[in-house]
């Protein structure tokens, strides 16, 4: 087992380039040109803690370059200015505090590297992080509920919480979040002596063993945590809500900060812009007229159905009192409800078996099927899917479903011939 890896990250959040040495490299198993290389340190953050890993490239040196590095400590022109073969850091994931960086390239064990983090999305990652904090401890510090569960990607964070929050209550926090980020409060990642460690009141999701991490955002939060985060509040910029919901008896919240919240924003602007002008209105006015056009659609909605229940009817009143089956045709957007109702109609004035077909023979039919006098109206079903692709069901006083593949008088001929 390898020593465990430097983590510099630890030291300092902001650097973005580092040399090590190559501890060991392996071929992964099972994957055709992948290797897992321990360095002795890194600066890449490894996927821990519900955090996605550090993207970035490593650079290896020359048998001669790593020798003068020995020798005088001097990174090769050629490698910091990035014109030497970049390898790109496909994932990093940590066990036992030893840190595997998987690579498409081998390594030369004991050879020196040089590594450079994509800082922009590092810093994008201890926006999110550091918002996450402020956010949690302000929800443990008001309602004493935990953060049970955290998840930080390239396009979302979530958390996790054991109570139930109000929309209400999720917004007076959102503010409050904001105002620490004005206040520009300091944060600060420490590693406690154990005699330290037993005075301090942190959070934590799970029993810890070893030393302990600790980020203080002064004022307002004081929680175990490895990841990297930024010095002060105001660097988080921003955080907004995108979304909340209820969650295993508890409270799940989506987050953005930053130019991530910045580009949610701008997103929403965008489109509430062109809803405007597509309805000829200012932005706030929006509401309004969407919910006026909504009461118009639904009553246009009732009127359609209104008209098509009377055709429907007057279909039913030109069947000769003598035919037993019935099949009709309606439009493919007929309201089931009112197809329903005239089955039901149906069924209650004939004694055989009585069916509504709505849609199109391109598109394929939905399907209301119903029968008295003792008949099975699944026996239908069976009939048509000797033929057809059919699928439904129910009992034998109606069954509905769909039907693909058929035209009008396929399915009136499968009706004139079950008896």
């Amino acid at each position: 087992m390898s020593e465990k890896t430097i983590k510099l990250y630890d030291e300092n959040a902001y650097s973005t380039e580092f040399t090590a040495k190559v501890v060991s490299c392996e071929k992964v198993e099972d994957k055709e040109g992948l290797f897992k290389v321990v360095l002795d340190r890194t600066l890449f953050f490894p996927e821990e803690g519900g955090q996605t890993p550090d993207k970035g490239i490593i650079i290896p040196f020359s048998d001669e370059e790593s020798a003068s590095f020995e020798e005088h400590g001097t990174i090769p022109e050629s490698v910091s200015a990035g014109k030497g073969a970049a390898i790109e850091v496909q994932d990093v994931q940590i066990k036992n505090d030893v840190i595997f960086h998987f690579v498409t390239s081998e390594l030369k064990a004991h050879s020196v590297v040089f590594g450079r983090i994509d800082f922009g999305h590092r810093f994008s990652n201890m926006q999110q992080h550091s918002g996450e904090h402020i956010f949690s401890g302000i929800v443990n510090s008001k309602f004493g509920y935990d953060n049970v569960g955290f998840h930080l990607s390239d396009s979302i964070v979530t958390m996790d919480y054991s109570g139930q929050l109000s929309p209400e209550e999720i917004s007076d926090i959102e503010l409050s979040v904001n105002q620490a980020i004005y206040e520009n409060r300091e944060i600060r990642a420490f590693y406690p002596s154990p005699e330290e460690l037993s005075d301090i009141d942190y959070r934590s999701k799970k029993e810890l063993i070893g030393a302990v991490r600790i980020v203080e955002v002064d004022g307002y939060d004081v929680c175990a945590c490895c990841a990297p985060h930024v010095k002060r509040t105001g660097e988080i910029g921003i955080l907004k809500v995108v979304s909340f919901q209820n969650y295993k008896g508890g409270t799940r919240v989506s987050i953005l900060c930053g130019k991530r919240a910045l580009e949610f924003l701008s997103g929403e602007h965008s489109m509430i812009q062109e809803l405007a002008g597509e309805l000829s209105t200012s932005g706030d006015n929006i509401p309004t007229i969407v919910h006026k056009q909504q009461e118009e659609i639904a009553s246009l909605k009732r009127s359609l159905s209104e008209a098509g229940e009377k055709l429907l009817n007057i279909e039913a009143d030109k069947l000769p009192e003598g035919v037993k089956n019935v099949c009709l045709f309606a439009d493919k957007d007929s309201d089931p409800n009112v197809i329903r109702r005239v089955v039901n109609r149906l069924v209650s004035e004939r004694a055989g078996f009585c069916g509504i077909f709505f849609g199109n023979e391109a598109d394929g039919f939905r399907f209301i099927i119903g029968s008295g006098d003792g008949l099975n109206s699944n026996d239908i079903i069976a009939e048509l899917k000797k033929s057809f692709n059919v699928r439904g069901g129910g009992k034998p006083a109606m069954v509905q479903g769909s039907i693909e593949g058929a035209s009008e008088e396929a399915i009136r001929e499968v009706f004139n011939m079950v008896s």
